[in-house]
């Protein structure tokens, strides 16, 4: 079976561990490494609202519980320190000073919205999908990855981040279990950009860090697809088989012409873990890179999220909660904290049900009010199909008679709502859609 086979679900969204020298400002601190009673905190839990609380922390504990629901701002990285943790931690074949975490620390505000950008990304998202297919049709025929067309597709996939996040990463949803392989290195890509435009990475890098993301499973197409495919847990020989994967793609991408170093070493190194439990060289946590653990943590959610042979996939809320419940042992805690802030609780293209009853679909993001993001009403409190409606949470605060909030989200099948559907049928698009921004 599959790495993701065996991973099993916690009841709640578990504090996140942390060592004491990761702390930024904006963090909540729920839980010490000793009992409250033994430090000087009056309470028990607060938020870190200035250099003052983490260097108090730091002189009391040597690592803290992190609870990602209940900070009320973005934190935001100190630039130096974080920079300094950062390039001690990793051995990436990139300079990391260059562009890890501008001065002020603020995430680069997009250039246009959901609406304005949707159709751009939907046909990069379909340029990138054909792409990638004919990338993994080649390498089962023992061709060479055309390295020139990759970069120039990911290139687009990095503007289409820049101008609106929500946009590409709303694509991402649109998933089919029988193209997985495929749909999985175009979203690994999509996610992996977009966690590293929220940390501030340089838009050059941003293409380093997507061509990593997209070829970082070509691995798998030298695995037989009886295996590859297999919906029953793998023979210990199979297992060994599927798990080669990585050293091939490795080996693959070295032979590939203008290939990016850096490439090679996440497809080698992205199911390392920082216990050194991983594979294939069971590395620890100084000898992985920082784009190999970037890429681990989008691998690793794009994977428990999305329908396979073997399993259904897992909600949003229910996935982060599997990756938190891995941080400091597997997940980098920092990495996946961040992850999570960039998606936010309900991230685009999350079907969601509110306190009405009602259903819909999250469209986009309000970065400083993410509870409250633009949705679009797919079906009434009775689950009835209603012309669709879109819906600012943020705006109709203290105005909507119904007081609509988001309940939970759901998985679609749930309702038997198919994204894909709503998309083909041109009813998500810049000319339906505008007339309701």
């Amino acid at each position: 079976m599959n790495d993701d086979h065996n991973i099993l679900l916690s009841s709640s969204i578990k504090p996140v561990q942390i060592d004491v020298h990761d702390l930024i400002i904006g963090m909540y601190v729920c839980k010490l490494d000793k009992p409250w009673l033994e430090s000087r905190f009056l309470f028990q839990g607060f938020e870190l609202k200035n250099q003052a609380d983490i260097d108090a922390v730091r002189e009391e504990c040597s690592f803290v519980f992190i609870d990602i629901e209940k900070q009320t701002r973005t934190p935001k990285f100190q630039n130096k320190h974080t920079e300094q943790q950062l390039e001690k931690r990793s051995t990436a074949p990139q300079k990391l000073s260059s562009f890890i975490i501008e001065k002020q620390s603020a995430v680069p505000k997009k250039q246009s919205s959901f609406i304005q950008e949707f159709d751009q990304a939907a046909f990069t998202y379909r340029q990138t999908s054909d792409l990638v297919s004919s990338f993994m049709e080649d390498v089962q025929l023992g061709k060479a990855i055309n390295v020139a067309a990759a970069k120039k597709v990911v290139t687009e996939c990095v503007d289409s981040v820049l101008r609106a996040t929500d946009a590409l990463l709303w694509m991402t949803q649109l998933k089919h279990r029988d193209l997985y392989t495929a749909q999985h290195s175009m979203n690994v890509c999509i996610l992996s950009i977009a966690l590293g435009k929220h940390l501030n990475i340089a838009a050059e890098e941003l293409n380093n860090l997507g061509l990593c993301g997209m070829l970082h499973d070509m691995g798998k197409m030298k695995v037989p697809l009886d295996i590859l495919n297999k919906p029953e847990k793998l023979e210990p020989d199979e297992l060994k088989i599927m798990q080669s994967h990585a050293a091939k793609g490795g080996e693959l991408l070295t032979a590939s012409k203008g290939i990016y170093a850096g490439a090679i070493d996440v497809a080698h190194s992205h199911h390392e873990r920082l216990d050194g439990k991983g594979y294939p060289r069971q590395l620890t946590d100084t000898q992985i890179s920082l784009y190999s653990r970037i890429v681990t943590i989008a691998d690793m959610y794009d994977a428990v999220s999305s329908d396979r042979v073997y399993k259904k996939g897992r909600s949003h809320l229910e996935a982060i909660k599997i990756m938190t419940s891995m941080c400091g042992t597997q997940l980098d805690s920092v990495l996946t904290y961040k992850f999570i802030e960039c998606l936010g609780i309900y991230p685009a293209g999350s079907v969601v049900e509110l306190n009405s009853g009602e259903v819909a679909v999250v469209l986009e993001v309000n970065p400083k009010h993410k509870l409250k993001p633009k949705i679009l009403i797919l079906l009434d409190k009775n689950k009835n199909h209603q012309p669709l409606q879109i819906i600012d949470l943020f705006l109709m605060t203290g105005t909507d008679i119904n007081n609509r909030t988001i309940k939970n989200t759901i998985s679609p099948s749930l309702y038997d709502i198919d994204l894909k559907e709503y998309y083909e049928q041109g009813l998500i698009g810049y000319g339906h859609l505008a007339k309701g921004f």
